[in-house]
């Protein structure tokens, strides 16, 4: 049976009724109104849609020709552990419902079927799995938290230290102005201070990020001018990284402004620098462009940096991820300036993409799509 392209409803509520009999894949259809019903004559063709369209609960019999209901059920939980599968059978056989009970299944029909047994099993079923999914949300929360306390943790104690421990020195008498490394001791102290407080900027917008729930105001900005802006607060850390900085654009960099929200914007613009300074060895250089033609508008930022392997450019979008190229563990940052980056871009309509090769620098664009 061709199933491609035909169910292409909004995913809601979604059963998967797989049997070899007609009346009884009828049957779903006409009782389970609230459900969109998909069809499936055998296990093979089940696994076959559900490898392309999400359902939430699988309905299979247990005797079907070429791949049966237990069977289908071992595969689809090898595959997804998590997914709802409820077993029609016409027989009794405690061996069986055994079996099946062990390899994952949520419930069983039997058969002949009773319409009210149906409806009230597929409900009770759909209900226990959105308060599965709702649990291990809420788990997952839980350890994003945990994970985010203890990197904080961790990222703030070293610059604490080294400050008070300075302090603390010069209070003691230890350190004076007349040593020949005072001068050093306190560039070191006056940069770890100037990261502490970047953290602590990163720490409170990422919290103001993650906790605001309005709706995004957006308003008129020249995508060029902005980026000219950002880049030019980053001209200082450019210059003590020993790195150029250029800018291509000339303003306007579209027609008319794009709407963007200056916060979010601006962070995606800034996260993409600081990226391209902390990653391009003394001497490189990071250039901005613009690409425009009828239908988008391209930023690109452009660095001849250490570049990123394929293993980890797959990661990098994720949260609190760092790319670690000397293996210290002492990253600057909390890892999740690329994650809030592509988020906030994505709010605004537009996409953000990263290419990358080792030794051979990397390449950010962002894109907006021009109204008409």
């Amino acid at each position: 049976m061709a199933f491609a392209g035909i169910y292409q409803k909004q995913r809601q509520k979604t059963l998967l009724c797989v049997d070899d009999e007609p009346i009884i894949r009828e049957l779903c259809v006409n009782v389970l109104e609230d459900y969109h019903v998909l069809l499936a004559e055998d296990g093979l063709e089940a696994l076959k849609i559900i490898e392309t369209i999400e359902v939430d609960i699988v309905l299979s019999d247990v005797m079907m020709p070429k791949l049966g209901g237990l069977e289908l059920l071992q595969k689809i939980k090898e595959q997804r552990p998590d997914q709802a599968v409820i077993l029609m059978t016409g027989y009794s056989d405690k061996d069986l419902i055994l079996q099946a009970l062990k390899e994952g299944a949520d419930d069983f029909i039997n058969k002949p079927i009773n319409i009210l047994q149906l409806s009230t099993t597929v409900d009770k079923v759909f209900e226990k799995q959105k308060l599965r999914e709702e649990l291990a949300n809420l788990k997952q929360s839980d350890q994003l938290k945990s994970d985010f306390l203890g990197l904080i943790s961790h990222k703030l104690k070293t610059p604490a230290t080294a400050i008070s421990l300075f302090i603390q020195n010069i209070a003691e008498g230890v350190e004076s102005p007349n040593d020949t490394n005072f001068k050093q001791m306190v560039a070191m102290v006056q940069a770890e201070t100037v990261h502490l407080e970047q953290l602590i900027q990163d720490l409170l917008y990422f919290s103001e990020a993650t906790l605001q729930k309005e709706t995004l105001t957006l308003e008129p900005i020249n995508l060029g001018s902005y980026a000219n802006q950002v880049a030019n607060t980053l001209q200082p850390a450019a210059f003590h990284r020993g790195v150029s900085l250029e800018s291509d654009i000339e303003p306007p960099l579209t027609p008319k402004p794009l709407m963007l929200n200056p916060q979010r914007i601006g962070f995606a613009i800034r996260a993409l620098l600081d990226n391209a300074i902390k990653f391009t060895q003394k001497g490189g250089s990071i250039s901005m462009e613009e690409k425009i033609d009828s239908e988008q508008v391209r930023l690109l930022i452009k660095d001849n940096g250490i570049g990123i392997s394929p293993q980890e450019l797959a990661k990098i979008f994720n949260k609190f991820y760092q790319v670690d190229p000397e293996h210290t563990g002492q990253v600057r940052g909390f890892g999740l300036g690329l994650y809030y980056a592509r988020d906030f871009i994505r709010s605004m309509g537009g996409q953000l993409y990263i290419e990358s090769q080792p030794e051979r620098g990397t390449l950010a664009t962002i894109q907006f799509p021009l109204s008409p």
